[in-house]
């Protein structure tokens, strides 16, 4: 208690004095940037979920030819689950004597349970949210539906055995796909009007879904229940299967985001530690008089670390504030924060009494394990947290170490300069040349500080820029919104001119033909296992397509892209997700089943497919010649401006076999999360640079107290205030400028590095980074500099001498 007592009494006298503002704000900073940074990635990926989820139309989707047992709904139920029905079946629907194959979609109340269904009064126009599922003796077909067999609102349809009035035309229903499976028109119907029409008989092709949705912890209790009870045959699906356009921003946001949250705890961990320095410095006085009093070194440890735990208490409280915390992120912060402050403030308890006449008597120099030891570790960790792939972890850890020494060395030269030139300038940059070869490691030091936080910042700015760049790449205003699918090769041109004379911006169009991969390097794909569990790539039927130029959305990584000599040689080129899900490597044979004739094939590369540029793209490309003599069909994607219902109209009407996808619903879904993950961005940025502001304070306030007393004697031997002044400027722009020039450098080979081995995005070299390291490096420091040691220029030189 006694220790405790006066550790508070210590501290309130402290932080009345002015003296814990730097350590206190830059834990806090710190605290606030880690938990910040946390709240913003749980927000982006709860509101992700719900978007991604409504690719399913739910949580949880359960599928099955079979219909599902009620003890899945009852046990939803029970658990508090909500929960829906979706039967699919393709039949004819006619209107009088038009008929077209349809995609049937009969659903219970609640449908869907995530997303939202679209609907309007005319095909092809703007939809809105609809309310409810249509009622009984209702359907809602969809605008290539009413386009194809001449119906209108009002009109009476013929499905199966029964009748129904069209109430409504379906723009789109969250679960219709984004892929090309189903090419049939889609309609909607009330699930109790199914039986009425007598269309599913014995050996009739039905598909039975269960829509599950709920709280996110219910979802995954109720997910592991399902797998363990389903029946074979059943397929388990959740929001894992997202759109791939917005899993890659959302990706691509949260590491943007991580990095940004490491970089902020590493740069107020350097503020921290420098703070530290210069509180340890200031109480060693102190320590040395409880001493001589009959204080033991265990009391004086116990007084340091209250004092610690009671600021970081502060910190970790105002810091969680700030940051709306959860209480895992705070722990963790705080854990990590308080070893890089602890060592240095533990050498107070090895303070010898003698210091209170020997003011040149310091504590003796702790281990270098010890000393560097836990906070190394804590840093180490940090890394690991939010790059937790072993090989980007070695990369970056390693590339921070040689850049940390690089910035050593660089001290040390500057340093050694200093000491040959400082009799060859003027009187103002001489005092600055001599501040920093008087100070050798505070010089070094602050150096590796300065350039440290300017790297770091500069290379969040460039990752920053190349982020939204893509972004905006990725979604501009005309970015097509229409596919069109099952166009027959006979009509390829006259379906091209159409488009160009509807004033439709086209696409490339690329051959199509449905296969079925029966065996790897000559084993049937049924006795093949995938890495990752994915067998349904194995078994499921393939969009096939051949190419001659690889798309620019395509980046091949392994292998090479055929050239013209290779036209008709049995090759293909597999998408990385293809490949990974399978298991196999550039020169493994595949055998396809297409149209019936067997094609044994030589996988050739491996390509990157860049999903979310909303262009024609395929898991499995063909080299040219090898499947030209196939019958097969062309897709293309279009840009339609808004109200172009009446061109998509005559267009349905003048190619009825061509399957028509809106995709205008995904573009709004995915512009939103970008919208979200680029404020996220901006917000997150605001935390690095108040560390780093907070990591030039502390390192200017780490010599402080030296530079109080340089200054006084100078005035007393003559030097005026103005150029005293000029002196620390010198000092702090040679510093900054050295200081940024190297972080520009480092910056640069991260960006590059990172922005094409972890973002997967284009890194293209730019100059400005360079010019805002050197000159925003020189400005800023010298700025800070002055700022933080103006007061110490201005106090008398007599008060200082005399206390």
């Amino acid at each position: 208690m006694k220790a405790l007592r006066l550790a508070l009494r210590m501290l309130g006298r402290e932080w009345r004095s002015g003296e814990l503002g730097v350590l206190l704000l830059a834990l806090t900073v710190a605290v606030a940037a880690l938990t910040g940074v946390g709240f913003l990635v749980s927000r982006i990926s709860a509101a992700v979920a719900l978007q991604a989820s409504a690719v399913l139309a739910a949580d949880l989707r359960l599928g099955s030819p079979q219909p599902l047992d009620e003890a899945y709904f009852i046990e939803a139920a029970r658990r508090g689950v909500r929960s829906a029905r979706s039967t699919n079946l393709l039949s004819v629907v006619f209107n009088g004597d038009a008929s077209q194959l349809t995609n049937i979609a009969a659903v219970t109340a609640g449908y869907p349970l995530r997303g939202r269904v679209l609907v309007a009064d005319e095909p092809f126009a703007r939809g809105t949210p609809a309310a409810g599922v249509p009622p009984p003796g209702e359907v809602w077909p969809d605008s290539k539906l009413l386009a194809a067999i001449g119906g209108q609102i009002g009109s009476r349809l013929a499905i199966g055995a029964a009748e129904f009035r069209v109430g409504r035309v379906l723009i789109s229903r969250p679960d219709q796909g984004g892929t090309f499976a189903e090419l049939a028109p889609n309609l909607l119907m009330n699930a109790a009007d199914l039986p009425a029409t007598r269309l599913i008989q014995p050996g009739s092709r039905v598909s039975y879904s269960g829509l599950f949705a709920g709280d996110r912890s219910r979802i995954d209790d109720f997910k592991g229940w399902l797998a363990a009870h389903k029946r074979r045959g059943e397929r388990l699906r959740d929001i894992t299967e997202a759109s791939p356009q917005v899993r890659n921003a959302v990706d691509r946001a949260g590491r943007f985001l991580s990095l940004a949250s490491l970089v902020s705890v590493l740069l107020c961990a350097i503020a921290v530690a420098m703070a530290a320095r210069r509180y340890v410095s200031r109480h060693l006085d102190t320590v040395a008089l409880l001493k001589t009093l009959g204080a033991t070194r265990g009391f004086t440890l116990a007084v340091s670390v209250l004092q610690l735990l009671a600021l970081a208490l502060v910190a970790a409280t105002v810091g969680a504030a700030l940051g709306f915390i959860a209480q895992e992120w705070l722990l963790r912060t705080i854990r990590g924060l308080l070893s890089v402050s602890e060592l240095p403030l533990l050498q107070l308890s090895r303070v010898p009494a003698l210091r209170v006449l020997r003011r040149d008597v310091g504590p003796p120099p702790p281990l270098v394990l010890l000393a560097f030891g836990p906070a190394l570790a804590v840093v180490l960790l940090l890394i690991y947290w939010v790059v937790p792939e072993k090989r980007m972890f070695l990369y970056f850890t390693a590339g921070l170490a040689a850049f940390v020494l690089v910035l050593t060395f660089a001290g040390l030269l500057l340093v050694a300069l200093a000491g040959r030139l400082r009799g060859r300038v003027g009187v103002a940059w001489r005092f600055g040349v001599a501040n920093l070869s008087r100070r050798r490691a505070e010089s070094v030091v602050q150096l590796v500080a300065f350039g440290t936080g300017i790297m770091v910042l500069l290379l969040l700015s460039i990752l920053r820029t190349d982020l939204n760049s893509d972004w905006r790449r990725t979604l501009p205003q005309n970015l097509p919104n229409y596919f069109f699918v099952n166009i027959p090769p006979q009509a390829r041109a006259e379906f091209v001119s159409f488009l160009e004379g509807q004033g439709a911006r086209t696409t490339r169009m690329l051959p199509m033909i449905r296969g079925r991969l029966i065996a790897i390097n000559g084993r049937p794909v049924e006795k093949t296992h995938s890495p990752h569990g994915e067998d349904n790539f194995a078994t499921r039927e393939q969009n096939l397509t051949w190419a001659a130029e690889l798309g620019p959305d395509n980046r091949v990584i392994a292998g090479r892209w055929w050239s013209a000599a290779d036209a008709g040689r049995p090759l293909v080129s597999l998408a990385s997700e293809f490949q990974e899900a399978l298991g196999v490597r550039v020169g493994d044979q595949l055998t396809f089943d297409i149209a019936g004739e067997t094609r044994e094939v030589t996988v050739a590369s491996i390509r990157k497919v860049k999903w979310d540029t909303f262009q024609p793209n395929f898991f499995i490309v063909f080299a040219p010649g090898v499947l030209e003599g196939t019958a097969g069909t062309y897709l293309t994607s279009a840009y339609f401006t808004p109200g172009a219902a009446r061109s998509l109209a005559q267009l349905a009407h003048r190619f009825p076999s061509v399957s028509i996808f809106d995709i205008d619903e995904l573009l709004g879904e995915v512009r939103a999360v970008l919208d979200k993950a680029a404020l996220a961005v901006q917000s997150v940025f605001v935390f690095t640079l108040l560390a780093g502001l907070t990591v030039l304070l502390a390192a200017v306030q780490s010599s402080r107290d030296e530079r109080r007393y340089e200054s006084a004697m100078l005035r007393t031997l003559g030097a005026s205030r103005g150029t005293v002044v000029q002196g620390v400027l010198a000092e702090f722009v040679t510093l900054g400028s050295l200081s940024g020039l190297l972080a520009a450098f480092g910056a640069s080979l991260a960006a590059y590095f990172l922005t094409t081995q972890w973002l997967e995005l284009h890194y293209v070299f730019e100059l400005l980074p360079w010019l805002e390291g050197v000159l925003g490096g020189a400005l800023l420091v010298a700025a800070g500099g002055w700022l933080a040691t103006r007061s110490v220029v201005a106090q008398p030189p007599l008060t200082t001498l005399r206390g």
